[in-house]
């Protein structure tokens, strides 16, 4: 039996270049920025280039080839996907919960930035620089304002010993409390609880931070204002469709590279910047022995390429069936890459800066995720003359880097229930009813993520919704539908009826063998490793139901695959052989391909004319 793998006439890209840089714009997003430089200088600097490197040519690469390829196969998203084999479908499945889950809690992180952009121009200087303000508290005093004690931990590291005694005390001011350092004094209980106005503004202005999940207090409703704004911007970029979108990302994909070159400049020539790079990039080579910095290096690939989400097989779905895309997802991952190594050398070169401002090592300033957006560099820039343009132009940037990795997120999710349900898009507006209306629930649902206790919501989001475990779950699937369902032969023939020629036989190794290795390899590790979700900076441990809700969160993506295998196989008839090829391996005819046969028997019906 073949079934005819048609779809209703859909939009296409105006030029394989809208494609391109709408697979910019969507990979490379806030992880280039938050924590590949942190991940590089905490697991041996320069030496952490190896593992990653090898991380993404045996899985990002394949991965990301392989999900814009079959997408532009297909012409068809997520869920549409798996016709060339439906017992999969579940993945696609997955996705798409995987997806509306990510789109409702990373949006916030823009909702914060739009905080800090908007206090940055509307006061006569940032006000996180002192302690003037009525969120400070009696504890508030400056980073950079040296407090002339030393601490206990300070005097038992000078004598590397465990516990001080009164004769290492006395000993340590008789060398150290001299000339300039004559009125010190061991710090106090008061002295050493002291809090920057960085970290109270972060904590109390922007998130007006609650003492845990179980205290979800009132609504930010400056927040809920700007979450709502961005909401409303990135409709406004997707609800007319992929020609609409294929000219947003022109803008949201190129501005952060000339904000970043911009901050480079800068940083690069702030006292300190050395001793910044210094760290970020020293290879420390026995780093490359710990089983972590090859879990970071794998974890960080797949989280700053966006796999498994649906967005890159509904991005490549809009290409003309004769497009290479092996070139261009190749193209996409180099730059992806080296925008995350070029990104490190912006914030730590202010790092390294912020550093030696405060007289501090690297290793006492270096933050990652939200801490170094929200917290390291807010500080990094308060000795910097013009402190509210560098401020307006780190912001704007973290904007832009996120605006276009959210509405590219939101296009896969789009992309793959419209296709399902193609009569969404045959009614007039249908399409901008349906992203509105998911846009509104995914706001209402969004606003527990900035009342006082939102900020344990979106942490418990980012452990468990669409990241770690989930992810490495629903790509290793993926990956065997196409190399061991559909089989591996059977797909590089439909890569040559797209680009008109054989892939490299290496990704077939990794398509078949490495990929899904690493991807099951990993997933282990991170079960058997696991620790339940703690927050060290609030010294914060969720309780049961906390982690009972995360646990549902991942399994709302994960039991998908297996749950629809499941269902499919006792709901189709015929005997096991018979369920087998109609479930693995069915006979499809692809439309592009099948063009394709025709344009050349007619080519060679004219020639023997």
């Amino acid at each position: 039996m073949v079934e005819a793998a048609t779809v209703a006439e859909r939009e296409q890209w105006s030029s394989w270049a809208d494609f391109i840089m709408s697979c910019i714009g969507y990979a490379i997003g806030l992880g280039n920025v938050w924590r590949f430089p942190y991940l590089c200088y905490q697991n041996g600097g320069g030496a952490f280039l190896i593992p990653y490197c090898i991380s993404l040519v045996f899985c990002g690469a394949p991965l990301f080839i392989l999900e814009t390829s079959w997408g532009q196969l297909l012409s068809v998203g997520g869920l549409g996907m798996f016709k060339i084999c439906p017992i999969f479908k579940g993945v696609g499945i997955a996705a798409a919960v995987m997806a509306f889950w990510l789109n409702i809690y990373y949006i916030v992180v823009l909702s914060w930035a739009a905080t800090y952009l908007y206090n940055s121009f509307t006061m006569t200087d940032v006000p996180w620089k002192n302690c003037d303000h009525s969120w400070n508290t009696p504890n508030c005093r400056s980073e950079y304002v040296k407090i002339p004690c030393d601490s206990n931990r300070t005097i038992a590291e000078f004598f590397n010993v465990k516990v001080l005694t009164h004769d290492h005390i006395h000993e340590y001011k008789k060398q150290f409390f001299v000339g300039d350092k004559i009125n010190w004094t061991v710090c106090s209980t008061a002295d050493l609880s002291v809090v920057s106005p960085v970290k109270e503004f972060w904590n109390h202005r922007v998130l007006g931070i609650s003492a845990g999940l179980e205290h979800p207090g009132g609504i930010r409703w400056d927040l809920a204002f700007f979450l709502l704004i961005v909401w409303i911007i990135c409709y406004l970029c997707i609800f007319k469709g992929v020609k609409w979108t294929g000219k947003v990302v022109y803008l949201t994909a190129s501005f952060p590279y000339m904000m970043l070159f911009c901050l480079l400049i800068r940083g690069l020539t702030l006292e300190g910047a050395g001793v910044g790079l210094e760290f970020y990039l020293k290879p420390d080579f026995s780093k490359l022995l710990e089983s972590k910095v090859w879990v970071d290096a794998v974890t960080q690939v797949f989280f700053s390429y966006g796999l498994g989400l649906g967005a890159l097989v509904a991005l490549g779905s809009y290409n003309k069936f004769n497009n290479n895309v092996y070139k261009q997802a190749l193209t996409v991952c180099f730059v992806n890459s080296g925008t995350s190594v070029f990104a490190g050398f912006v914030i730590f070169s202010f790092i390294g800066f912020m550093a030696t401002q405060q007289e501090k090592s690297v290793a006492e300033v270096a933050q990652a995720g939200p801490g170094l957006l929200f917290l390291a560099y807010p500080s990094g820039i308060l000795q910097l003359p013009y402190t509210q343009f560098w401020s307006c132009l780190f912001f704007l940037m973290v904007l832009f880097l996120g605006v276009d990795s959210q509405f590219c997120t939101m296009e896969g999710f789009f992309t793959a229930i419209i296709d399902e349900f193609p009569q969404i898009r045959q009614k007039k507006y249908g399409r901008e009813i349906f992203v509105g209306v998911i846009c509104i629930i995914s706001y209402l649902i969004g606003l527990t993520t900035v009342t006082e206790g939102g900020f344990y919501v979106f942490q418990l989001f980012d452990f468990y919704a669409a990241s770690g475990w989930a992810l490495l779950w629903l790509l290793f699937f993926e990956c065997i539908a196409i190399s061991w369902s559909l089989g591996i032969d059977r797909w590089y023939e439909h890569m040559k009826s797209m680009i008109g020629y054989y892939p490299s036989g290496w990704w077939k190794f990794c398509w078949v063998f490495a990929t899904p290795a690493v991807c099951f390899g990993v997933l282990l590790f991170g079960l058997i490793k696991y620790q339940p979700l703690r927050i060290d900076a609030y010294n914060y441990d969720y309780p049961v139901w906390g982690h009972v809700f995360g646990w549902f969160l991942s399994l709302s993506s994960m039991l998908c695959i297996p749950g629809y295998a499941i269902w499919i196989w006792f709901r189709t008839p015929g005997t096991v052989q018979e369920k087998i090829k109609l479930l693995c391996r069915p006979d499809i005819e692809i439309k592009g391909a099948m063009e394709n046969a025709e344009n050349l028997e007619m080519a060679d019906y004219t020639h023997q004319a």
